[in-house]
């Protein structure tokens, strides 16, 4: 048995957390909040046996694609110290990130 821990943007986790259960898996949904972006997400714990595992693996990748998005980003102003202006960058956003461990033992009461 595995244990599947897969970060995704809030953008993808209603669509994920769908096509997971109905292909029969059992998913738990935690909000958790991203570090560069500040922004919302979501994290998705599955518990899945070693045969069913390459299969919520597909859905994951098939789901949570990469994509450019526009932030903004202070910038200091020339001459003014202190002042920041904030500037719009282009970043990477979406995909997943995804932790997998053995599971010694499962237990549901």
């Amino acid at each position: 048995m595995k244990l599947i821990i897969a970060i995704v943007q809030d953008e993808d986790a209603s669509r994920l957390v769908s096509g997971l259960m109905d292909e029969g898996y059992s998913v738990t949904k935690l909000a958790t909040t991203g570090g560069f972006l500040r922004a919302g997400n979501t994290t998705l714990l599955l518990g899945v046996e070693d045969d069913r595992f390459q299969g919520a693996m597909s859905i994951i990748e098939k789901v949570c694609k990469s994509r450019k998005q526009i932030a903004t980003s202070p910038s200091p102003v020339a001459g003014a110290a202190g002042v920041y202006v904030p500037y719009p960058i282009e970043v990477m956003v979406g995909g997943a990130t995804v932790f997998v461990m053995n599971v010694e033992q499962f237990i549901k009461y």
